[in-house]
């Protein structure tokens, strides 16, 4: 089997950046791209996860440096997030949504690996460990959590919900909260926060089904 870890030198080279303006020429361009790449992936060709990185490698590590705060955090979360699109690329389902869509899940999902990681948080100083849980808040952003959300039916059925339930949702299954750390972070009585989430996710239930 190809060792795909051997890109991750690769990775302390690449400039963290943010998304670029794109005409829609360029971004079906970079679709069409990032979907051959995970195609390559998925027939055991590496130059995928070189043409990955190659076409979105400062953004996916401007990603994860913005969720973890370190830049060996998010260097680590890029290479661990590479392995799996690696190993999970057959699984890749194009009509479920994009592959850019699908590669940054993987990342948002390791970045969250690794601010629950309640072992690793164990040994941090506490500056490094404030940082990692303000990175877990900012995560769940007041504004564009539908990139959170994903493509699909899970998203539409989200926008119809209020904003507190929504967000209340979002902070415990997405960034990994436990009730009373929101009820604490959003200045709220823990009864509140869980009629919050029992309601939304309820509300969630019925539109989904």
């Amino acid at each position: 089997m190809t060792d795909v870890t051997a890109f991750a030198p690769v990775l302390r080279h690449i400039q963290t950046r943010e998304d670029d303006p794109l005409t829609d020429d360029s971004a079906k361009d970079r679709a069409a791209r990032l979907n051959a790449a995970v195609t390559a992936c998925a027939a055991g060709d590496q130059s995928g996860v070189d043409a990955i990185l190659g076409l979105e490698g400062p953004q996916l590590l401007g990603l994860a440096h913005r969720i973890l705060s370190r830049r060996d955090l998010a260097e680590e979360a890029l290479q661990d997030a590479m392995v799996q699109v690696w190993r999970k690329a057959a699984q890749f389902d194009a009509g479920s949504g994009s592959a850019r869509g699908w590669i940054y899940a993987i990342l948002r999902n390791r970045c969250l690996n690794i601010l629950r990681d309640r072992k690793r948080l164990s040994i941090l100083d506490p500056g490094d460990l404030a940082t990692l849980q303000e990175g877990r808040q900012r995560i769940v952003p007041e504004e564009g959590w539908e990139l959170l959300a994903g493509p699909g039916r899970i998203r539409a059925c989200l926008r119809g919900l209020d904003q507190p339930s929504r967000h209340a949702i979002l902070l415990a299954h997405v960034a990994g909260f436990t009730h009373a750390e929101i009820a604490a972070r959003q200045d709220m009585p823990l009864g509140t926060i869980k009629s919050l989430i029992r309601r939304g996710l309820h509300a969630l239930k019925e539109c989904l089904t």
